[in-house]
């Protein structure tokens, strides 16, 4: 009789169990494994003493203690996989830890062990210690080295320990000291690499450092280590490792491609070393037209997460949608059937899930409420997550169940993160709800019978591009995040009549859905005081004060000489330039600049990035003009602007990003300061800063806007979005 027979005898009722059991044995009937299923029960009954005992006494009487030992660890090991499956995971920890307290060194056991700590919440410095993982894990090394199994059980608890709360000290110490010696250290770097951001900045290099000995030839260290030093401002450090990485690896095109792209993201980031940026993104471009050509379908994962960002940059130099449309819909092609290979399983099972529903009754509209899956990394502190949160807020519960997916949850990371979590009708986040491999996301996804998945990421995020290509979803959708990925298995994009031209759809693969007025709407922004004075900067109460604020890579040198020409022909005006990038070099670009064009020095004021979002709104109205980016537009910053009632010059160009201003402005009844050609850009600036009359007028107008405008009328935003939700699962189903 087996341990599933005995229970289901027993109906679950484990002190009758153990009853029958103690009879079983007075009665001396010799059922197979009596004292191991006895032990077992008592673990129900949480009395791990007795059970220990009754095993105890079983090996004392077994005829062969051996097989005795054998049996009762598979009938630990079996039943406490069984209650991890049904998710009674204080059960299994228990079990586990009676099993530690017979067979101490069990690496299984530990390995199993840790990972109950994280659904149970018991990561501590103590229950980490109460492992002796050290003692454990050097006595396996040699099995560890020579059996995969043992090695894929290492490799989770790296996996479980570097996504858990425990100290970021303890884990690097668990890395430096185990870590060495392991033989075959690939994976395991690939592990540390996926979590090395959550650590501290100096133990992330140290970290590195430690990967990089005997591990030189391994990508995603050397891909990691040039993104931290970018995170931490080492801009020139990380051009040069860029560049030193580049001419070692120029003999692999996918190593090639990986290292130009990020060489190119290091000289934008830093700001002002455009012409080299420039030499480096037609190299690019051929790069890119290689791979497209070779159309290979083994690309491994981290070249091919590189390579399906490959277009990001291009709309940073040029206004030209219809070439790099062409070459992003391409490259996610390749991409797509890179990456529905690697991951065939998932998708013909999502494939055949998704058949199954379209024939099933009731997958028609109107019988249930449609399933709403969002799917995001930046659903927090961060633009989309302040863009999108009126959305969230707003959709009718009525006829829409709301999902969230968050592949890069960290609990308690921010507030706006936990506001949305509460939103949800249910959430799926790493770190809580799963541990480890992202592909798990896109399981849910199709588990969760998802109608309709709003990919809020677009190209910004490899990992959310890897997963909306398997199509988990019937229907996928872009919004908000970027412009359109061209990934084959995206549906529709959302858009409005102003963000793209009205013969975008000729160069777009995904179906544009415009909605009736903007893209986006919100219904405002929080601000804090203001902290910044003109006194501060230096400026006199009569100086006419432009503003701009945005990251170095749009700060495209031909539109920075316009807005050196405004300030020429503006009488006492200043320009206060703010965003992230290398201090020294975005000094030197723009001191360059306002040479070429006859601009004092002294005119300009740089700022530093505003860690906080609502000092950076309070000390917005300080502006008299705002001066936008061209051919990359602000977003956020821009609805930022109008909302704050400031005058902005921006220009419109074709392609996406060049229209987020315009569409902004027209949606909140604003035509001034959109111009057309670059003339036009020079002359609004001009006009702004000379004629007080006309800042007024703009700023009332603004201010007016507030109550009638689409752009803050988040609430019929919503309504037209869910308008759209409910037709494309009409023309699904029709």
């Amino acid at each position: 009789m087996t341990w599933e027979d005995l229970i289901t005898e027993s109906d679950n009722d484990y002190a009758e169990l153990v009853n029958r059991l103690e009879r079983f044995l007075e009665d001396d009937l010799g059922l197979s494994n009596n004292y191991q299923y006895l032990g077992l029960a008592y673990i129900f009954l949480e009395q791990q003493e007795h059970a220990l005992d009754t095993w105890a006494c079983g090996l004392k009487e077994a005829s062969d203690p051996v097989q005795f030992t054998k049996d009762l660890q598979t009938i630990l090991n079996d039943e406490a996989d069984r209650q991890e499956q049904i998710k009674e995971y204080q059960v299994a920890l228990n079990i586990r830890k009676a099993f530690r307290q017979l067979f101490p060194e069990d690496l299984n056991n530990v390995v199993q062990s840790f990972y109950l700590y994280l659904p149970l919440r018991l990561v501590s410095t103590e229950t980490y210690a109460e492992l002796n993982l050290e003692s454990v894990i050097e006595g396996s090394m040699d099995r560890i080295n020579s059996d995969p199994t043992a090695k894929n059980l290492l490799l989770q608890l790296y996996q479980n320990i570097l996504c858990s709360v425990l100290a970021e000290d303890l884990k690097f110490e668990f890395i430096s000291w185990s870590f060495p010696q392991i033989r075959e250290k690939e994976a395991f770097v690939n592990v540390i690499i996926g979590y090395i951001n959550r650590f501290r900045q100096d133990l992330a290099l140290t970290l590195l450092d430690i990967l990089q000995t005997g591990c030189l030839e391994i990508l995603g260290i050397f891909t990691t280590r040039v993104e931290i030093l970018l995170k931490i401002n080492s801009h020139q450090m990380a051009i040069r490792e860029a560049k030193e990485f580049l001419v070692k690896n120029q003999a692999s095109l996918n190593n090639h491609v990986v290292a130009n792209h990020l060489l190119l993201g290091a000289l934008l980031r830093s700001g002002g070393k455009w012409q080299d940026a420039e030499r480096v993104f037609e190299d690019h471009k051929k790069l890119i037209a290689k791979v497209i050509k070779e159309a290979s379908r083994d690309i491994p994962e981290v070249p091919l997460s590189f390579i399906m960002l490959s277009a990001f940059f291009a709309p940073y130099f040029s206004d030209t949608p219809r070439p790099t449309r062409s070459w992003q819909n391409q490259i996610s092609q390749l991409f797509q059937a890179n990456i529905q290979v690697l991951k065939s399983e998932l998708t013909q099972l999502f494939q055949a899930r998704q058949l199954e529903r379209r024939l099933a009754k009731n997958s028609i509209i109107g019988h249930r409420k449609l399933k709403i899956g969002f799917l995001s990394t930046t659903l927090r502190l961060h633009s989309v997550g302040w863009l999108a949160r009126y959305l969230i807020q707003y959709l009718d519960r009525e006829q829409f169940e709301i999902y969230g997916y968050f592949p890069e949850y960290y609990e308690g990371r921010d507030f706006l993160q936990e506001w949305y979590v509460g939103m949800m009708h249910k959430v799926f986040r790493n770190h809580v709800e799963y541990w480890g491999n992202h592909f798990r996301v896109a399981e849910e996804i199709n588990r969760d019978e998802i109608d309709i998945l709003i990919d809020l990421e677009s190209t910004t995020s490899g990992l959310c591009t890897m997963l909306v290509a398997l199509k988990p979803a019937p229907i996928q959708v872009t919004w908000l995040g970027w412009d359109a990925s061209g990934i084959p298995a995206i549906d529709y994009y959302i858009a409005d009549s102003f963000v793209l031209p009205d013969n975008a759809q000729e160069y777009y693969t995904e179906k544009i859905w415009r909605l009736p007025h903007c893209y986006l709407a919100v219904d405002g922004f929080e601000a804090s005081s203001p902290t910044l004075t003109r006194e501060q900067l230096e400026v006199p109460a009569n100086g006419i004060i432009y503003f701009s604020s945005q990251k170095s890579d749009k700060r495209h040198p031909e539109t920075v000489r316009l807005q050196m020409q405004i300030l020429k022909q503006v009488p006492n005006s200043y320009f206060l330039i703010k965003g992230l990038s290398d201090q020294n070099s975005i000094k030197d670009f723009f001191y360059e600049m306002a040479e070429l064009e006859g601009v004092n020095r002294d005119q300009l004021r740089f700022l530093p990035y505003s860690r906080e979002e609502n000092e950076h709104r309070g000390n917005l109205p300080i502006a008299d003009v705002v001066l936008d980016t061209y051919p990359y537009n602000g977003a956020t910053t821009t609805m930022e602007v109008l909302w704050s009632g400031i005058p902005l010059v921006t220009r419109v160009g074709e392609q996406f990003a060049a229209r987020n201003s315009y569409t902004m402005m027209m949606n909140a009844g604003i035509s001034e300061g959109i111009a057309w050609t670059p003339e036009e850009y020079v002359a609004w600036g001009v006009r702004f800063g000379l004629e007080e009359d006309l800042r007024r007028d703009v700023a009332w107008k603004l201010k007016q806007s507030r109550k009638t405008s689409p752009l803050w009328n988040a609430r019929q935003f919503t309504r037209e979005f869910e308008t759209a939700l409910k037709e494309m699962w009409e023309i699904h189903n029709g």
